[in-house]
């Protein structure tokens, strides 16, 4: 029986967005910076929203998170030449915008250590729309509900926090968190399983 020694296993399918990036890395290649930057301009679109959401959980302020969103999608512009291709690119990017947070974070600590303290407003975490075609009395349980989830997972540890809300709010797999960190897989996995322990025993009490 004749063996093709030529044949290589099957590569799995870059997602869209992966392959936007691709399409972006080579245009910044070919010196065409500016369509470049047009079609960057269609995979912020794609990533504005998880992105968003991810950056509220590290930092619970709706304008830190948008600066940080942005400062992390201007990154990603600047370093696109070191993309590589064979890792899907929300984890590239989502190790990008973690950073930007954790940065954004230890730059808020310092200025709050020189400021006087000031009465704030709270500030609601991005939602979805609510669903048409829900009633009044259920849009305000799910906004309650919703606001008892997102109290629960910031009470978590950091790192808890860190690797539920890229599960659970990027949908990330365990290894593309594990990537994402620089941790192992199994480490993703028990810190995963004591959130989620910890998060239905504050939330059974709520009941």
């Amino acid at each position: 029986m004749a063996v093709n020694v030529g044949a290589v296993a099957p590569v799995a399918p870059l997602s869209r967005d992966s392959q936007l990036a691709a399409e972006i890395k080579a245009l910044v290649v070919g010196g065409e910076r500016d369509a470049a930057r047009d079609r960057y301009g269609d995979l912020v679109a794609r990533q504005q929203r998880r992105a968003v959401r991810i950056a509220y959980q590290y930092l619970r302020d709706a304008h830190d998170a948008d600066e940080a969103v942005q400062d992390a999608f201007v990154k990603v512009f600047t370093h696109i030449t070191s993309y590589r291709e064979d890792l899907p690119f929300e984890v590239w990017f989502t190790r990008i915008l973690v950073n930007a947070c954790l940065d954004l974070r230890k730059s808020r600590s310092r200025r709050l250590r020189w400021s006087v303290p000031m009465a704030s407003t709270k500030e609601s975490a991005p939602t979805d729309p609510a669903t048409p075609d829900q009633t009044p009395e259920q849009r305000l349980v799910s906004r309650e509900r919703a606001n008892e989830i997102t109290t629960a997972v910031e009470s978590l540890p950091d790192r808890q926090r860190t690797v539920f809300t890229l599960c659970h709010l990027a949908e990330q797999t365990t290894a593309e968190v594990s990537k994402a960190l620089g941790v192992s897989e199994a480490t993703v996995r028990v810190h995963l399983f004591r959130a989620i322990r910890k998060l239905r025993r504050l939330l059974e009490h709520k009941q």
